[in-house]
């Protein structure tokens, strides 16, 4: 549920997961907002606690958090409030962003033992190329391996996979998963929602507001960057950049008109973009558009702007109207 579930909204992803076993987030205010909202389940922080005065909040909610670093073991062992805590240490088994290495990893779970408020601890780690296991950089077999090496013995619940280890690594599922992209219809690489039986949760839709016939060697948009070699009929869609729409997105970015699918022509503008209605005859002002969604995936909309579905559901404007389907 990071980042508003994924663009979704803390609130209405909370309702969706109701039969969730816990929700994971990284904002300790969103996880107390969980709590006020009603969930009793789990709710653990990703990335943990940050400083000494987030502790008492925690342990009020009954929230959980990952342990990743040394200076916050020594905050716990400091803390003198009680508590009941349920720590997810944290491995860096080669991703290099969170994380005990593996050498240290076992006395940091030992100093972890050692707290008085501990009640469990989970062991966990993250993957840097779930989808792309033979990575030579990394292979995923490599990061399976020094877990499970400095895990070895160690008592507590154990939590491997993301989307793309849950999806094409099953095998590697333990006491938890953490699955993410996949939640709201999106893939982490290796493949397409269909080849998962993924569904989008998201669809971004729009309107044609305007139409404009062009001729050969007329420009259109902000900074001329497309110039029509024939005539062309363009329409003007109410979306852009303000609302979420990438404005990277290149001419050729795929959009459906009236279900037919066709592309963007030219920059996108703050509060509009346009579309190639040329070969859509039927369509005009009032059709609809879908910019991504049930009908056109977003990972194929991100892999056209250059970058991925992860960053455009995230990036869904607060002025966008949404409307909830069953």
């Amino acid at each position: 549920m990071k980042a508003n579930g994924y663009g979704h909204g803390l609130e209405r992803v909370m309702r969706g997961f109701a039969a969730a076993d816990g929700l994971a987030l990284v904002e300790p205010d969103y996880a107390v907002r969980l709590r006020e909202l009603g969930w009793t389940k789990p709710v653990l922080l990703l990335e943990g606690f940050f400083d000494a005065d987030d502790l008492p909040v925690l342990a009020r909610h009954d929230i959980q958090f990952a342990v990743h670093c040394e200076e916050q073991i020594t905050l716990l062992e400091a803390y003198a409030g009680e508590a009941n805590w349920h720590v997810h240490l944290k491995m860096n088994s080669g991703m290099n962003r969170l994380g005990f290495q593996p050498d240290v990893f076992r006395a940091a779970y030992a100093r972890l033992q050692k707290i008085a408020g501990v009640r469990s601890i989970t062991m966990m780690t993250h993957f840097a190329n779930a989808d792309d296991a033979g990575n030579p950089a990394l292979p995923l077999k490599e990061q399976v391996r020094r877990f499970q090496a400095a895990t070895e013995g160690l008592a507590g619940a154990r939590s491997l996979c993301n989307s793309a280890a849950d999806l094409m690594h099953g095998e590697l599922a333990h006491d938890w998963i953490r699955p993410g992209v996949m939640l709201y219809g999106g893939t982490p690489g290796g493949g397409t929602a269909a080849d998962f039986g993924l569904r989008a949760a998201m669809t971004l839709e729009s309107r044609i507001i305007g139409v404009q016939d062009v001729q050969p060697g007329e420009a259109v948009g902000y900074g001329s960057r497309f110039v029509a070699d024939k005539p062309m009929r363009l329409g003007v869609v109410a979306c852009g950049y303000a609302d979420g729409y990438p404005r990277h997105a290149p001419t050729g970015t795929p959009v459906l008109v009236d279900g037919v699918k066709t592309t963007t022509v030219g920059r996108v503008s703050m509060d509009m973009l346009e579309v190639d209605l040329t070969a859509i005859p039927g369509a005009g002002v009032g059709s609809h558009v879908e910019l991504w969604g049930q009908g056109l995936p977003i990972d194929e909309v991100a892999f056209s702007a250059g970058t991925i579905g992860y960053e455009l559901m995230c990036a869904l404007a607060p002025r966008v109207a949404v409307r909830e389907v069953e």
